[in-house]
């Protein structure tokens, strides 16, 4: 197929790109790709090139792609009703519906689902939610919120400030000073390497007293973080750690915000995060896996112990201040629904707990032994290689090598996409939930070819 270069044109005269070099892209010094079609684990571009992508998008196609089910459970919602807003009581089959399969599927303390569009907006759902909160119980010191270094929780202002990664604070004037940051759950990357897992639990617990102890107790409302890192890394916490971490929050009444933006409905093997490693939160954030990314919705699930502070809040204050325009849009709602029905069908959830399982080990077989792959890491369909200039001493490439993009660009050459992850060179993988064992080897088999090709 000959390129549209009309189009071409288009997207570098008109489309602003996210997470894009602006300039390289706007002068086509970096390439760019229409994608036309998907089917299962693989997309296909306007050229006809076909690759199997191990990311499934930015982890969110979970039940694959090309669903019909989904395409046909949205094409009816639009074609009944396209929109009506949530405000003042109002709802639709469609979003009445999915809150009850949502609630029958989130930990049994949780109460009701608030739905925006992104995870960026449930989060900042979730902390206008934690000040409105100690506001009714007369605490209007507590509003501090402790996030982790390399944690991943949006990029609007607030969330943008959560977010513990540089590209997100750097010459945005974040982040705001309401948000502190603790150390990261990464044991590959902990400050001593004689430190046993037990250990780097016990650091990071006593880093997080520490600081609250510094800034007070009194001023901090919330802690927020994701079952496993996502973005920061692909790296599940060392055993003990959420026990440890949750005692702390307890002993000085602070809320716990789950963030399974990415773990929610299956990534982990477990329908969430929370039930996977024993979290027990006040909110939970939910979006890309509610509807597999086929219409946008996002959610913050509310414990019943929040529930009620906020049903005080109303009772003495009148209704809540707070809603978006799009809130539990029927279209994506519908996307829901039928989403969650397909994961319950083709018994998802299991295959992604299996077959992750089965991809980590031919990952580890495939470059497990090469001198510059550090760590070969996972659980369920989140899986990470990181690479190192030197194994033995842990000593880590500089960035300007950019070892990790060239390992994702020759990976691309093979057919397969796979994420350079940011602040450090690691390859992610969080395929669909349909995918085979045979294309978890092909994965494995064509990342070693493209390891080989950069570092020899």
């Amino acid at each position: 197929m000959l390129k549209n270069d009309q189009l071409d044109a288009w997207d570098r005269e008109n489309f602003f790109h996210p997470s894009t070099h602006l300039g390289q892209f706007a002068r086509g010094e970096a390439p760019n790709r229409v994608i036309k079609t998907g089917e299962g684990c693989h997309i296909t571009d306007r050229d006809g090139t076909r690759l199997l992508d191990a990311f499934a998008g930015l982890y969110c196609v979970n039940v694959g792609y090309g669903r019909q089910e989904i395409a046909e459970a949205i094409a009816e919602q639009a074609k009944e009703l396209a929109y009506y807003h949530a405000y003042v009581g109002h709802g639709t089959e469609a979003s009445i519906t999915l809150s009850k399969m949502i609630l029958d599927r989130a930990p049994d303390h949780m109460s009701k689902v608030y739905f925006g569009l992104s995870g960026s907006d449930a989060n900042e759902t979730n902390i206008k939610l934690v000040w409105y909160y100690n506001n009714i119980l007369g605490r209007p010191e507590k509003k501090k919120i402790i996030s982790r270094w390399r944690g991943y929780h949006g990029s609007g202002l607030m969330t943008g400030s959560l977010t513990g990664l540089e590209l997100f604070h750097k010459k945005f004037d974040l982040p705001l000073s309401q948000v502190i940051h603790t150390e990261a759950p990464y044991y590959f990357r902990r400050p001593d390497t004689a430190m046993s897992e037990a250990d780097f639990v016990a650091h990071c617990a006593a880093e997080l007293e520490n600081l609250i102890e510094e800034e007070g107790a009194d001023t901090i409302a919330a802690f927020i973080g994701e079952p496993a890192l996502g973005t920061g890394g692909l790296v599940p916490p060392p055993e003990g750690y959420w026990d440890a971490i949750q005692k702390v929050l307890e002993k000085h009444d602070i809320l716990l915000i789950a963030d399974e933006v990415v773990t929610g409905f299956g990534r982990l093997g477990s329908m969430f995060g929370s039930e996977h490693y024993g979290l027990k939160p006040d909110l939970i954030t939910i979006a890309k896996g509610l509807t597999s990314a086929y219409a946008p919705l996002s959610g913050s699930i509310v414990s019943d112990k929040m529930w009620k502070v906020l049903e005080q809040g109303t009772d003495e204050n009148g209704p809540i201040g707070h809603g978006w325009t799009y809130s539990a849009h029927p279209i994506g709602a519908a996307a829901g629904v039928a989403n969650l029905k397909l994961i319950d069908d083709l018994n998802l959830i299991e295959n992604a707990g299996k077959t992750g399982a089965y991809f980590k080990k031919a990952l580890e077989a495939a470059v497990g032994d090469h001198a510059k792959v550090g760590d070969v890491r996972g659980e369920g369909l989140l899986c990470a290689v990181e690479f190192v200039a030197d194994r033995d001493d842990r000593t880590f490439f500089d960035a300007s090598e950019k070892v990790g993009p060239s390992v994702a660009a020759a990976l691309l050459e093979e057919g397969i996409i796979g994420r350079a992850m940011p602040q450090g060179d690691i390859i992610g993988f969080a395929p669909p939930f349909c995918i085979t064992e045979a294309e978890a080897d092909e994965v494995a088999i064509k990342l070693a070819k493209a390891v080989g090709k950069v570092l020899g």
